[in-house]
């Protein structure tokens, strides 16, 4: 489940550091955290679909080593993440 072009640029606006930022972790994550809230949804209709299953743990990874390489680089901004997303309490 990809985000839709519109999405995807809504996201990096409001995640960038500065304009044309698109590789901070701060957007990436966000991008993750929205591919994976689509494939939560897909999974509710779809509970057999196990190679969906695999890339959603996959992107959760990813997005965990990029959480962890924020908070080991700069814990404030890994902060603010968290609490802009809605990860964890």
């Amino acid at each position: 489940m990809s985000v839709a072009a519109e999405r995807k640029q809504e996201i990096i606006t409001d995640n960038a550091r500065q304009s044309g930022d698109t590789g901070s972790p701060e957007v990436q994550v966000a991008i993750l955290t929205e591919r994976i809230r689509n494939l939560t949804e897909h999974f509710k209709g779809h509970h057999k679909d196990n190679h969906s299953r695999r890339g959603l743990l996959m992107m959760v990874n990813k997005r965990r080593s990029l959480l962890d390489y924020l908070k080991k680089k700069d814990v404030e901004r890994y902060n603010a993440l968290i609490q802009k997303l809605g990860l964890r309490k």
